[in-house]
């Protein structure tokens, strides 16, 4: 009912145009002695055919019960994270209820409960006869009246949905309907309530009408049934009541909203401000005590409880011990994101249409439907990652709105396993700095954000669509920063790759794929890409289940776009494709680029990550819920291959390393930043995947300029990854990866030209165009000119692709040794002194040669460069060496 106080509207009916009171009064007395109807005689048959347009079965379906959302402790128990409700009831069986509770509600309002039919026929005949007067028609019914009342008064509301507009108008039309209605409706209305309450007590026993009552009726404000009314007025259970708080409760039956005790300042007639309302805490509640001390008079007339008792209990105080109940997920403390994004899941998640119907009846079978949610929330990984999130991160930075997010999967499931944040969970608008209610790590689907820009984790859509086509992880690739051209479909675009520079200001080098990865070099996946297609390595993410963090129109905006989307108004919400997209300018939510390294580790195949383990109804059965999906999104030997490359990350030397606990547990990762502004890393073993996110969570701002506690913000994604990682790896021991295929780490080859001569840009360049890094030594004696190549290490042949070639410029000081092989002693020695240098005689080798000697080798040999002036040794050839 609604929270405001009813009062009694409608139109004086006559009661001669409906039926004779005399008639009425021969139904009811009737009824009152025969629980079911068997009459005679002309006032029955009268009377019978009063009902003949009634119906006679009420169809009692469960009340509005909240939703409540579970997680298991550390013992693998379920215990309650939080519930969801708009009416806060906790349904009890009867005998979860202290009796005398149920001795204050019969002595007090239908004390011939188990013994009549089901009508009050004293009380309903002075109601029918206030309709005919106008005067007051509360009260005057049994249990069973009030029962039928209640049932139809939540049918009611039942049909009211949360997001109607005139809510509140039709809540108290329904209060109207069921229990206020007067004249000629309000004659029906008892009638129709006769019907039934006669029609229940053939269906059902006593007890259960009775529990089925008290677990209906309202208490004030959101509070329904006995058992939240105990812990929201006593803070006990109902079991646990005692006589003076069980006719407090009785007695706020009658008016709950103005008799509730959890209003210090009144409940009701308050001045023109608002205050000095009466029923409070300054009156003593007084309402409520003259209620409670006239239940507790009749339990004392009926028997129930001793004169002396009474005289003890009326004389006691009203006093409340109030415990609010939460609704939603500000009660679950650390698990409150995760918490949100369970939530979000059940109110609009498609996978759940099956099992909880269209999403726009959702929103209010989670606040009514008494459902049990199981969730998959480990808590040791949950543990672990909160406790990072306390030990390196911090709620606030001054002068950035500083946000941090970690979340750790099961590749082989999808199953959630943590969620941590580093604010506090605040759903309010007006939350202060370090508080909100958006979940970092989900999309907005999942009550997140527009996720945040991935920067080079989104490598690894390049990586896995080089493997795709072919390439090698050892194929030599220009990676140097230049202007390169580009392809999508059948458009070109062209890129300066200067403008984007390198990770730690690296200056590009042709390499290979395997460097690049391992280094996170921007112009290296440059120019892998400019061999691939762009729309081709969108697609590969989309086919992993990437999506833009950003929701329109009930869907997430697609990856992979061909051109600009925009929204109605023209704002454009996804750009048309891009170069520097490789380089990961997309906002993606972290948990859907975690699930892409988890499909990597899962030997290609990617299971939906899901946070809901098992749903059951409020009658304890299992909701069917659609099975996980599971897809192969790239072969096996993809997957391996790119698991290769990324181990290259996490290892000594790779740009992931800080993170990895060396544990002896192998892992896979990529680390990622974008404009100084987020920053990631993803990660994960054979078993156990995941990605942190830290950097501005809105604005724009250089996270470079700000620290905690001595921490750089772009650093603290490695402690942060490596706690998580190192408690990941003792509670889920991972396995190595899958080797590559030979094809994927074969090495190619290339004809190294030569270069001797050239000038060294021009050799340079010419080695850089064929594949080749190129490496300038020291200046070596040569005759050449100074700025031109007199030698290169290896010579001209065939040479792996990407080798590093060393070329050494002239001094310009040396002379090239003529060959004078075959001359004889002196014009071998003219021919050197004409050269620039001087002639040594060296060793004879008796043979056929001319009498002075025939030149058989020099040293150096011939063609070396060296000084002008130095000495060069003839060997020569004499018959007589002797001689």
């Amino acid at each position: 009912m609604p929270q405001t106080k009813r009062t009694l509207t409608g139109v004086l009916g006559g009661l001669a145009g409906l039926v004779g009171l005399s008639v009425v009064a021969g139904v009811l007395v009737t009824a009152a002695v025969t629980p079911v109807f068997a009459v005679t005689g002309a006032t029955a048959a009268q009377s019978i055919d009063l009902f003949e347009g009634l119906p006679s079965n009420l169809k009692v379906d469960r009340p509005m019960q909240p939703t409540t959302i579970y997680a298991k402790d550390a013992n693998g128990n379920d215990q309650v994270m939080a519930r969801f409700y708009d009416q806060n009831r906790v349904p009890v069986k009867y005998d979860q209820v202290a009796p005398v509770l149920y001795d204050a509600l019969l002595a007090s309002e239908d004390k011939n409960f188990y013994s009549h039919g089901g009508i009050d026929i004293t009380g309903t005949l002075k109601a029918i006869v206030g309709n005919v007067t106008g005067s007051a028609t509360n009260g005057g019914s049994s249990i069973s009246q009030q029962y039928v009342k209640n049932v139809l008064l939540q049918e009611c509301e039942k049909g009211v949905p949360l997001s109607d507009k005139k809510r509140d108008d039709k809540l108290n039309q329904c209060w109207v309907d069921a229990a206020s209605a007067v004249g000629s409706k309000g004659i029906a209305r008892k009638l129709q309530e006769i019907r039934y309450a006669t029609a229940i007590e053939k269906q059902y026993s006593k007890n259960d009408i009775l529990i089925g009552y008290l677990n209906l009726v309202n208490f004030g404000g959101t509070t329904y049934g006995i058992e939240a009314a105990a812990q929201r007025y006593f803070s006990v259970s109902a079991s646990q009541l005692n006589a003076v708080q069980a006719a407090t409760l009785v007695g706020m039956v009658q008016n709950p909203n103005a008799f509730r005790i959890d209003l210090p300042g009144g409940t009701y007639d308050c001045d023109k401000d608002g205050k000095n309302c009466k029923n409070g805490q300054a009156d003593g509640y007084h309402d409520t005590m003259v209620r409670r001390n006239y239940v507790l008079s009749r339990m004392e007339v009926l028997g129930k409880i001793t004169k002396a008792e009474f005289e003890a209990d009326k004389a006691q105080p009203v006093t409340p011990a109030i415990k609010t109940p939460t609704s939603g997920c500000a009660d679950a403390g650390d698990n409150a994101y995760f918490c949100k994004y369970v939530q979000a899941t059940l109110e609009g998640d498609p996978s759940l249409d099956s099992a909880l119907g269209p999403q726009k009846d959702r929103a209010d079978k989670l606040l009514r439907g008494g459902l049990n949610v199981y969730t998959t929330l480990s808590a040791a990984m949950q543990g672990a990652a909160v406790q990072a999130m306390h030990d390196y991160t911090t709620p606030t930075i001054d002068g950035m709105d500083f946000g941090a997010a970690a979340v750790n999967l099961d590749p082989k499931t999808g199953k959630i396993l943590a969620l941590a944040q580093n604010t506090v969970f605040n759903e309010a608008q007006d939350a202060p700095p370090g508080q909100t209610g958006i979940v970092y790590a989900a999309d907005q689907a999942h009550g997140g954000g527009i996720g945040f820009s991935v920067g080079s984790t989104y490598k690894v859509f390049t990586l896995l669509d080089w493997l795709e086509k072919g390439h090698s992880l050892r194929e030599s690739v220009d990676g140097n920063l230049k202007r390169m051209t580009f392809k999508c479909g059948t458009s070109t675009m062209t890129a300066d790759t200067g403008e984007i520079g390198n990770f730690q200001n690296q200056r590009g080098f042709t390499g290979t794929p395997m460097e690049f990865t391992r280094l996170s070099l921007n112009s290296g996946f440059l120019g892998m890409a400019s061999k691939l297609d762009l729309c081709d390595i969108n697609d590969l993410a989309a086919r992993m289940g990437v999506h833009l963090g950003t929701e329109y129109k009930g869907k997430m905006v697609p990856v992979n776009n061909r051109e600009n989307v925009t929204d109605d108004e023209g704002n454009i919400l996804a750009s048309a494709p891009a170069p520097f997209d490789v380089l990961g300018s997309k906002n993606i939510a972290p948990l859907d680029m975690a699930a892409v390294y988890a499909a990597i580790a899962n030997n290609g195949t990617r299971c939906d990550p899901h946070a809901i383990e098992k749903i059951t109804g409020p009658d304890g059965a299992d909701i069917p819920l659609a099975p996980t999906t599971c897809t192969e999104v790239i072969k096996p030997e993809i997957a391996a291959g790119a698991a290769y490359a990324l181990q290259g990350v996490m290892n000594s030397g790779g740009t992931g390393s800080q993170a990895n606990p060396f544990d002896g547990t192998p892992l896979i990762g990529k680390t990622g930043s974008h404009n100084n502004a987020q920053t990631m890393l993803m990660s994960s073993s054979t078993t156990s995947t995941t990605g942190v996110w830290v950097g501005q969570a809105s604005g724009d701002v250089n996270i470079n300029d700000f620290s905690t506690q001595d921490i750089g913000v772009p650093n603290i994604r490695y402690p942060l990854s490596r706690a998580i990682l190192s408690a990941a790896d003792s509670l889920f021991p991972g396995g190595s990866f899958p080797d590559p295929v030979q094809s994927q780490l074969k090495q190619s080859y290339t004809n190294l030209p030569s270069v001797v001569g050239m000038t060294v840009d021009q050799a340079t360049q010419t080695l850089e165009g064929a594949g080749f890094s190129v490496s300038v030594g020291a200046p070596v004696q040569s005759n050449l000119p100074t700025d031109q190549v007199a030698q290169q290490d290896p010579g001209p042949g065939q040479v792996v692709t990407g080798s590093t070639i060393t070329i050494s410029p002239s001094n310009g000081q040396g002379a090239t040794v003529p060959n004078v092989v075959g001359k004889t002693m002196g014009d071998a020695a003219t021919a050197l002194q004409q050269a620039g240098f001087q002639a040594v005689k060296g060793a004879c080798t008796p043979g056929n040669g001319d009498d002075s000697g025939t030149v058989s080798a020099t040293n150096p040999a011939a063609g070396t460069a060296a000084p002008k002036g130095s000495s060069v040794t003839l060997n020569y050839v004499k018959k007589n060496c002797q001689g």
